[in-house]
């Protein structure tokens, strides 16, 4: 099911190459930007149509957003093992399309007089489960069509693009929230899902095809997934680093905006802006990242990124309301993403480096489904803790836990890496396996080149990005 559409474009191969003069890359890059943005449509248009045309409770709007996070937990491992057996882009494909259906249902519910908040929740369920099926293979696709060489170059604009995009999808949100209403706004992420899904089935490049001797079930595929991020110790190192930044992050990101907007009497205009500086943030750390890398080390600069960002949460501890704390609380703002931007696409990038071709899909699996678990269970702490300390305690906190990736970091032999790691050897292969022709020609000449959204994509404005 391997899928080969001729002819095949090849990669990039020297870090001299554009990679904007890459068809494939483009095509990529332009449906999965179009994707984040469309998804921060329905980020802010799913809560008002449930809140404000269906009068939901809160405890409704809780199982939204609940039933919105669970498909990463649940569905993640297995993703990663069907985007390592099969064809990666069938698979982003038929995610886009499903995501595309089951969201129309939507406005056409609505139009009919019919929208219950029943099918709101399916559709965020069905909707979760075809994302994740999309991601797991949006992100492990980027190492088939850049060379090596080029993954952090291609991290870096993915992440810089995806930033702003998320930011400008949330302000196109609110947007057509207004003029059209909340359910026909759905619209927007339908029709970026359908943009999504044409761009990667134009993209030519060949996918490697899967190294599978015998077959298996997909469970036994899954712990090796697991037995492969284990027994590598970067890969288990920075696996961690996501996990334990993701669980602060989701403590501290639950309480954030009703910190800002209760308790420092911030305006929506200026909590606003602060998300725009985030985003602003996050974009110049992910353009950056490659450059620090290569003058300090990727070791150095992350461990240096992770320790400044707790250090980023004391101005928002100390604040109190008014102009120059807010102006104060957006510098620390910006200067967070912009770490969490570096960190991640350095990390990213060293684990897609790595990985063998066909544990790509597998190893960011382990990542987001840990990450994903973490988010609920940060939630449900900083609701706890809120309810009982506070706000402001729970925020330090979460401050305190930020220092957990630090240590793990600093306590592993990736904290004095100075150069991106060498690509790992091919797999051997037995004397009577066919060995299939290269998935580019090495004689055309180059041509050239990025997702995620959101492991590695960012998924979120509050301080701190996904790292996965």
């Amino acid at each position: 099911m391997t899928s080969c559409v001729e002819p095949p474009a090849p990669p990039a191969s020297s870090s001299g190459d554009s990679l904007w003069r890459h068809r494939d890359f483009r095509r990529y890059l332009t449906g999965q930007t179009a994707s984040v943005a469309g998804s921060s449509i329905t980020q802010m248009a799913l809560p008002v149509l449930a809140v404000l045309h269906l009068d939901a409770t809160t405890a409704q709007v809780a199982w939204l957003a609940l039933l919105g996070q669970l498909p990463p937990a649940l569905l993640a491992l297995h993703a990663g093992a069907l985007a390592d057996r099969y064809s990666k882009r069938r698979q982003m494909i038929t995610g886009d399309l499903v995501s595309a259906a089951v969201l129309s249902t939507v406005p056409v519910a609505a139009a009919l007089g019919t929208l219950t908040l029943t099918q709101l929740m399916i559709v965020a369920v069905v909707q979760g489960a075809a994302s994740v099926l999309h991601d797991a293979a949006a992100i492990s696709l980027l190492p088939s069509l850049v060379d090596r060489s080029l993954i952090q170059r291609s991290n870096s604009r993915v992440g810089a693009l995806f930033a702003v995009a998320a930011t400008a999808g949330s302000h196109l949100g609110a947007t057509l929230t207004a003029v059209l209403g909340p359910a026909r706004a759905l619209l927007g992420d339908v029709v970026s899902f359908l943009i999504s899904a044409g761009c990667t089935a134009r993209i030519q490049a060949r996918e490697p095809a899967p190294h599978r001797p015998e077959a298996r079930r997909l469970r036994e595929e899954i712990g090796e997934g697991l037995r492969y991020v284990h027994g590598d110790e970067r890969l288990r190192t920075l696996t961690l680093v996501n996990a334990s930044t993701s669980f602060a992050l989701g403590l501290l990101n639950t309480l954030w905006a009703l910190y800002l907007l209760r308790t420092l009497a911030v305006s929506a205009t200026a909590f606003g802006v602060l998300l725009g500086l985030g985003a602003l943030g996050a974009a110049a750390g992910a353009l950056t990242a490659p450059s620090l890398a290569r003058r300090w080390g990727p070791g150095p600069m992350m461990l240096t990124a992770l320790a400044i960002t707790p250090l980023t949460q004391i101005p928002i501890l100390l604040a109190s309301p008014g102009r120059g704390w807010q102006i104060t609380i957006g510098a620390a703002l910006f200067l967070q993403l912009a770490c969490a931007g570096a960190a991640g696409t350095t990390q990213r990038s060293i684990r897609q480096i790595i990985t063998t071709a066909g544990m790509q899909a597998r190893m960011q699996a382990v990542s987001t489904w840990l990450t994903a678990s973490a988010r609920p269970l940060a939630a449900l702490l900083a609701g706890g803790l809120g309810t009982w300390i506070g706000v402001r305690p729970t925020l330090t906190a979460g401050t305190i836990l930020l220092l957990v990736p630090l240590v793990v970091l600093a306590r592993s032999p990736l904290r004095a890496l100075r150069h991106m790691p060498d690509q790992p050897p091919a797999a051997p292969r037995t004397s009577s396996e066919p060995v299939p022709s290269p998935p580019f020609p090495r004689t055309a000449p180059p041509a050239v080149p990025t997702p995620a959204h959101t492991e590695d994509a960012p998924h979120g404005h509050s301080p701190g990005g996904d790292a996965t």
